[in-house]
């Protein structure tokens, strides 16, 4: 009873504005590693649907034509880097020797949207279950560190709101963990992270098809499209081409963001001990050497272009 009193009191906080992102995941862990998630399932669904509507809502406070300005200067970056990923990932696993399907799907994870990316190439490459387990924990750990550590070094390096929007967007896996980190360094460079990110997991769909080649033109893999995305469009179309309504635009953007704080929080209360042993130290180990190696490769491309 008093855990799920907590976890109720907990999640009524997140949508308060003196909690951000990184307070709000350190909430939702200390339910998980302490206590347990009385509503694990419950957590597991509502964390998908929230993170999905509030990226809906964030289109409200994008402007168009700064949002396709901004995708079109991040698209060499995104190409570069996702390349970099898979090239690393294919050295480097020549020493790790992990399976061939588990290093395929840690580089997409990497490479574009973390678990999205994981769960869309899977059924291609036919991966094993075990295989999924471990890619996704590794994934969802760095992520979690990534929310706490990427604005202390964006800010220990003095970047740009611009820079750091660029970078997160780039060098951080999960959607959730891009915004989440934006949010905390800035409305400018939230909204140039959210742009960025969401174009980059568009290429999720051509990626799935090279796989799905490379598999011997495996036609019934499902490809999963980030259809949030569509929605994520569609708001920003509505705030264009109907600017009067501006001042309700602005409410549905802030309530937006509170409720990606609260999805972080309901992410975090999903994670477990056992998740991150079933990584295992290998897996850990690529999954962290090829995210630093694109992290720092993205930061000097950002610093010396931007």
């Amino acid at each position: 009873m008093i855990s799920k009193i907590v976890f109720v009191l907990f999640a009524v906080l997140a949508l308060f504005p003196f909690v951000n992102a990184p307070i709000a995941l350190l909430m939702g862990l200390s339910i998980a590693l302490i206590g347990g998630n009385p509503f694990l399932s419950f957590a597991q669904q509502a964390s998908k649907k929230a993170l999905k509507w509030s990226i809906i809502g964030l289109g409200f406070g994008l402007q168009l034509t700064a949002a396709l300005e901004v995708s079109k200067a991040g698209l060499w970056l995104t190409l570069t880097t996702i390349l970099l990923v898979f090239l690393t990932v294919a050295l480097l696993n020549r020493f790790f020797k992990l399976p061939k399907a588990l290093s395929q799907l840690i580089a997409s994870g990497t490479a574009i949207c973390g678990g999205s990316a994981i769960a869309a190439v899977a059924p291609v490459i036919k991966a094993k279950n075990d295989e999924i387990s471990m890619a996704i924990g590794a994934v969802f750990l760095l992520n979690a560190l990534a929310l706490f550590i990427f604005p202390a070094l964006g800010h220990l390096l003095g970047l740009t709101q611009t820079q750091f929007g660029m970078w997160s967007a780039i060098a951080i896996h999960d959607t959730s963990s891009v915004v989440g980190a934006a949010q905390v360094y800035g409305d400018e460079a939230l909204e140039l992270a959210t742009t960025i990110k969401l174009s980059r997991a568009l290429w999720i769909i051509p990626l799935t098809l090279v796989f799905s080649f490379l598999h011997k033109g495996d036609t019934k893999a499902k490809i999963t499209i980030p259809y949030f995305i569509l929605g994520f469009i569609a708001t920003m179309l509505i705030a264009y081409f109907f600017p009067e309504g501006k001042s309700v635009y602005e409410i549905l953007s802030f309530a937006a963001k509170r409720i990606l704080v609260l999805a972080l929080f309901l992410i975090g209360s999903t994670m477990s001990l056992k998740k991150i042993k079933d990584a295992g130290v290998q897996v850990l180990s690529l999954a962290s050497i090829v995210w630093i190696i694109v992290s720092v490769v993205s930061l000097l491309l950002i610093l010396w272009w931007y």
